[in-house]
């Protein structure tokens, strides 16, 4: 869903020296309390790992993908067995989880929590265990410095879903409501009329907005940027920004003046791809990676899915990015945090660096029926990305020739972070506004805005 912080520069790559002094002794583990010193795990060792798995309810084609990946990772590591796990984060869940020892072992999380975890000691330090991958040193160091903390050190690793926001589109309602599936709406006046068209011609929603859990404040600074406005100066709350109230008047005048928005005004990230994948919506504005999700959770037909930018206006205008890191629960015994480097190792990363790994994954995902080849942006540099891209180039699976307007465009745009304090409470205090606005055809936005504004601030004090 939501991730992280200050612009991501996916063409310009440093590197990042992770030197590491490791202790080569054998380790035992006798349960928690039977840790050594060891970043190593003794191959005699016998460690259970609990990881996060998919998103509750994918179809049975992904979950046989992945149990293929835990069987080929056990044959490497036949001292570790992985137990897989549901999961999908949620900003209104993720705390109470972590603090009820509820979440896997290795769990996933966006680029803004990072900090947040590493300050409050609830996930652990991976710096050493990093330090053992040949390629450590290769990340995109814009991208690692989330997951570092005060220290230097790293605490959460980038390994998935680097994306920028993109609009999502029904190529099927544009043929059917007479627009030209191949040029999508390339601004913001374009989507409106597009929307209205869908909306009078195939009784669908023409243009959906997430507006739960925090969705409605992350997609409504997607808007923000997108028209070069901020939700954040330093430590100062500007949602009162004069590009998120035309945002939100745009908002309005899709729901109230065209009536081309449907009846659903309560989607969060989960519902509105399962929506869209059902064909009740037209457009909306999502991470350019969800197509796998769309696969893999709502078995959209491929023939109908199109991408593509999500129009910019104004001097400033960017496109927000983020991703998803890997991180270790801070409960972890030092066998489980060295099993894990492995698993973070094989499942997530060494397909980027390794052109046998990318053809074994690629075959794994071919054979069970799973996307290979949806857009992403790059974990360490751009060329290294060009170079996976040509290892799979033959397992290619997704309509990509659908989703050019998006893929020959995203590099040349300004990609920005999202807000760098309390980034979820921010979120948050802009869904009521959203949802207002939606709800309530007498909405004063200025007020609502100037409401939330007060909240975010306090959200922004009370982060230090």
């Amino acid at each position: 869903m939501k991730y992280s912080r200050t612009t991501l520069a996916f063409a310009i790559v440093g590197t990042l020296a992770l030197g590491s002094t490791l202790v080569a002794c054998s380790s035992s583990d006798s349960g928690s309390g039977g840790d050594s010193s060891s970043t190593t795990l003794d191959p005699n060792t016998k460690v259970t790992l609990n990881v996060v798995g998919l998103l509750p309810g994918a179809k049975p084609e992904a979950q046989q993908a992945l149990a293929q990946e835990v069987t080929d990772f056990q044959k490497e590591n036949p001292n570790i067995t992985v137990k897989t796990h549901d999961y999908e984060w949620k900003a209104t869940t993720f705390a109470a989880d972590l603090a009820g020892g509820t979440l896997p072992t290795v769990f996933e999380i966006p680029f803004t929590d990072a900090k947040t975890l590493i300050a409050n000691q609830q996930i652990v330090d991976m710096q050493a265990y990093l330090g053992q991958l040949s390629y450590a040193s290769n990340f995109n160091k814009n991208l690692l410095q989330y997951g570092q903390g005060q220290d230097g050190h790293v605490y959460a690793i980038p390994a998935k879903s680097i994306y920028a926001v993109g609009l999502h589109y029904n190529r099927d309602l544009f043929t059917k409501a007479g627009l030209d599936p191949d040029k999508p709406p390339t601004t913001w006046d374009e989507v409106r009329a597009d929307a209205k068209a869908i909306a009078e011609k195939t009784g669908q929603a023409g243009f959906a907005q997430m507006a739960k859990d925090g969705t409605g404040g992350w997609q409504l600074t997607v808007d923000t940027y997108a028209r070069g406005g901020r939700m954040e100066d330093g430590k100062k709350a500007t949602v009162t920004n004069g590009q998120t109230k035309a945002a939100l008047q745009f908002l309005k005048d899709l729901r109230w003046s065209d009536n081309s928005m449907g009846a659903n005004f309560d989607y969060d990230w989960s519902s509105i791809n399962q929506a869209f994948a059902a064909g009740k919506i037209g457009m909306y504005t999502s991470g350019q990676d969800v197509y796998t999700s769309l696969v893999q959770t709502n078995n959209i037909d491929a023939k109908m899915y199109g991408l593509t930018m999500i129009p910019l206006s104004g001097g400033d205008s960017g496109v927000l990015g983020g991703g998803t890191m890997a991180a270790v629960s801070s409960k972890a015994t030092n066998n489980e945090k060295a099993a894990a480097i492995k698993w973070i190792d094989f499942h997530y990363l060494r397909k980027y660096t390794n052109q046998a790994a990318a053809a074994k994954s690629a075959e794994t995902q071919v054979a069970s029926k799973q996307p290979v080849g949806t857009p992403e942006l790059p974990i360490f540099s751009q060329s290294q990305y060009q170079q996976y891209q040509e290892w799979i180039k033959s397992y290619v699976n997704v309509p990509l020739n659908q989703m050019t307007t998006f893929t020959s465009k995203v590099f040349d745009a300004k990609l920005v972070n999202e807000p760098a304090v309390a980034t979820q409470d921010v979120y948050k205090s802009l869904d009521t506004v959203v949802q207002s606005v939606l709800t309530n055809k007498d909405a004063n936005i200025d007020q609502l805005l100037t409401e939330a504004n007060a909240k975010a601030q306090r959200a922004i004090d009370a982060a230090g």
